[in-house]
């Protein structure tokens, strides 16, 4: 697996196929494979002429381990994404992100414009401003020493996905404390790259799509049926949703 460094950090990643490059930037807790390659999003992109380009976030997959929350800033998370963009050579790519990924996502499409041809957030709304995603219960579950001393609902959650993904759970754990900035309506009112908001029907943690394009400009919402948080990442609709957007996008 290729990797390159951004300062002292090492970003594993992958780049596969040809033609018109999109960069797919995973979610809090999991890894490209398992947000992106498993659940055939690299195999469809593909399929259908695209350059697909993902990679394992700081703290995640075989990327650095590091346990210092200033270390997880979604500013510094985002430059990890600029750094792979300049390694690679390409000055514009389509970037989709996931949940934190797509945090990341918009703070590049907010202060790089000229970085993205498109935005796609997937399984982020409202929450971009309000909510911050997963909070300290959390953290504390995936800082328990075992499976059963969490009671938390959605901690259990978590855990049992950063278990199922054999993630360092230190690392995870210092990154949710550290990413959860969010966007001022006006900051994300700034946004002016051609945007997808993607989010299930049932994903509680997202927060809704609808309030989100409301207070962008010409933005667009891609409405997944019956898909919580979890469930969305392969589902068809998003697959078919996002296909059609790239088509039609400037």
């Amino acid at each position: 697996m290729p990797s390159f460094h951004n300062g002292r950090v090492e970003i594993a990643y992958l780049d596969e196929g040809e033609g018109e490059p999109i960069v797919l930037v995973h979610g809090f807790a999991s890894n490209k494979e398992v947000n992106w390659v498993y659940p055939t999003w690299v195999s469809e992109l593909k399929k259908h002429g695209r350059r697909v380009i993902a990679f394992d976030n700081r703290g995640h997959g075989q990327s650095s381990k590091l346990y210092d929350p200033d270390e997880y800033q979604i500013s510094t998370m985002a430059g990890d994404l600029g750094a792979l963009l300049d390694h690679l050579a390409i000055e514009r790519a389509d970037v989709m992100g996931y949940s934190m990924g797509a945090r990341i996502t918009a703070y590049v499409a907010r202060r790089q414009p000229a970085r993205l041809r498109s935005a796609i957030l997937g399984g982020l709304g409202i929450g971009l401003v309000q909510g911050g995603g997963p909070g300290e219960n959390v953290a504390a579950a995936l800082e328990a020493p075992s499976f059963a001393d969490v009671t938390d609902p959605v901690g259990r959650t978590f855990r049992a996905f950063a278990e199922q993904t054999r993630s360092d759970r230190a690392a995870l754990a210092a990154c949710l404390r550290g990413s959860r900035q969010l966007m001022s309506a006006a900051e994300v009112a700034e946004i002016r790259v051609p945007l997808l908001i993607a989010v299930g029907s049932t994903d509680d943690i997202a927060g809704s799509a609808t309030a989100l394009q409301q207070l962008i400009p010409g933005s667009q919402v891609l409405d997944i049926p019956r898909r919580d948080h979890m469930r969305a990442v392969g589902d068809r609709v998003y697959k078919e949703g996002v296909l059609a957007f790239l088509a039609n996008r400037p």
